[in-house]
């Protein structure tokens, strides 16, 4: 190659990025030392845009499209560098390719848990992650806030600082919808709706735009998740115990009064009694209430079978083992004898 060959060869004809990465949102032409001719093409391809930057300042931005560079179509470029009348000579600028495409789950998560006001388990911390999506909305506010002077700049390079966003903006808005623990899965959409709108604004003094954004789980501890499982298991089971603990109050009864063990054996046997004659009482109760519903006079049911009337002789032994079992004293037990003969015709 000549000198002349080589002179030539510093001029550059053809701006283009050829981007075959999946995470560059910008990078920067390698220009060096050389320099850019006059009319040369500057090729931006679909989700791409093109920015110039003359000694730190912003210059002008090309959209997707083939570009030869002129005075005409570098309009900012030009007053910078005070082409009045065109120019013919190379010249040099910094030239950035920006990608403007959408960038897709992107992951968001608490590196430590958030602490929440709950009404039914007081303080909480609790954990949350999910996914987002963005993309470059304004290229000449994204180089100017982020890329800065770096000649490739990638999602990873802004992940963190976005985390960081995302997760103070999530807090404030769990503590400001004031959600119930319980129910914080069956709002997922919602929350999701909220943490974005609240995040748009600041994502915009960035240059990107949050298209998407997704509460995928919000967890509890382990200790408030076991409670939860536990009242759940106890919510099941009440219909039942309730249930249970009827039939067992009407097998205790005739058991604890048959207990050989005196005092102890009939006084659960009448307490027993007592508590059943009770429920019986409120059941048979609503019962003649829904018979009046129906027709019947309240009061006026139609009458079961009578019990059969005692003997003397079963009512003087009853009487004779409440006596023994020292639950009435010699007094009444008088009375009540005299009370029984006389209704038997005995006294």
């Amino acid at each position: 190659m000549g000198l002349m060959d080589w002179g030539k060869a510093q001029f550059i004809e053809i701006i283009e990025w050829l981007d075959d990465s999946s995470d560059t949102l910008a990078w920067r032409f390698p220009v060096r030392n050389q320099e850019i001719k006059n009319g040369a093409k500057l090729v931006v391809r679909e989700s791409q845009e093109a920015v110039f930057i003359n000694e730190g300042q912003l210059a002008d931005v090309y959209k997707p499209g083939t570009h030869t560079l002129s005075t005409q179509n570098m309009p900012v470029l030009a007053d910078l560098k005070g082409w009045k009348y065109g120019f013919e000579s190379p010249f040099k600028v910094d030239t950035y390719f920006t990608s403007t495409r959408l960038y897709n789950d992107l992951k968001w998560g608490t590196s430590n848990p958030i602490m929440m006001r709950d009404a039914d388990f007081g303080m909480l911390r609790i954990r949350a992650f999910g996914i987002y999506s963005i993309k470059v909305a304004d290229s000449g506010t994204f180089l100017k806030q982020l890329v800065g002077t770096n000649g490739v700049y990638t999602v990873p390079d802004v992940s963190e600082q976005l985390r960081k966003t995302i997760m103070s903006r999530f807090t404030d808005v769990l503590g400001e919808a004031k959600v119930p623990a319980l129910d914080l899965a069956s709002k997922y959409d919602e929350l999701s709706d909220l943490v974005k709108q609240k995040l748009q604004d600041e994502f915009k003094t960035m240059g990107l735009e949050l298209s998407k954004f997704f509460v995928e789980n919000i967890s509890l501890p382990e200790e408030v998740e076991a409670m939860m499982d536990k009242r759940t298991g106890v919510g099941m089971m009440a219909p039942v115990m309730g249930a249970y603990t009827q039939m067992q109050v009407a097998d205790s009864i005739p058991l604890a009064a048959q207990n050989p063990g005196g005092v102890a054996g009939m006084g659960m046997g009448v307490g027993l009694g007592f508590g059943m004659g009770n429920m019986m009482g409120q059941q048979m109760a609503g019962a003649s209430q829904q018979m009046g519903q129906q027709g019947f006079p309240a009061g006026n049911a139609p009458a079961g079978p009578s019990a059969p009337e005692k003997s003397l002789k079963d009512e003087l032994t009853e009487l004779k083992d409440l006596f023994d079992s020292q639950l009435i004293n010699q007094a009444e037990y008088d009375n009540q004898r005299g009370a029984i003969m006389k209704k038997h015709g005995m006294g």
